[in-house]
């Protein structure tokens, strides 16, 4: 194999106590409402087993029905509002810690890239997605 492996990271500064972004961050009510890339996407059905070996299942859906995928995988570690570990159904493995500030918390998402999209593009619609997890969590 020997494949080097892309590591992508994006993250932001969300203006909000550290128990109340785990939440947003892990209950399926609250994913179905940030977890789009722009606003022609939506998040029909979340499903999330948040405990090691527990499932995740993010329906990803155009809003016209065009097309749509199921972000899925598995939870590998999760320490409670501080890290989660997980790899997704194609072996990709995602990092997600949650870092208290002065400001905040620092939520930071280190990922495996894949080999179909370029870089810049899969950081811009992960970045994107973090970005609407910040607004969703900050205006509630």
């Amino acid at each position: 194999m020997g494949m080097n492996k892309t590591m992508i990271t994006v993250s932001t500064i969300i203006n909000a106590p550290v128990e109340k972004v785990w939440d947003y961050w892990t209950k399926p009510e609250h994913i179905t409402q940030w977890n789009q890339a722009s606003p022609d996407w939506h998040c029909p059905i979340a499903t999330n087993d948040l405990m090691p070996e527990g499932k995740f299942v993010w329906r990803m859906e155009a809003k016209d029905g065009s097309f749509g995928f199921d972000f899925s995988g598995k939870y590998l570690e999760i320490a409670p509002q501080e890290r989660i570990k997980s790899v997704m159904d194609d072996g990709r493995t995602i990092e997600i810690s949650f870092e208290p500030q002065a400001n905040g918390v620092k939520v930071t998402e280190v990922f495996e890239a894949e080999s179909t999209n370029p870089i810049e593009m899969q950081q811009a619609g992960w970045q994107a997605i973090l970005n609407n997890f910040k607004a969703y969590t900050e205006s509630r």
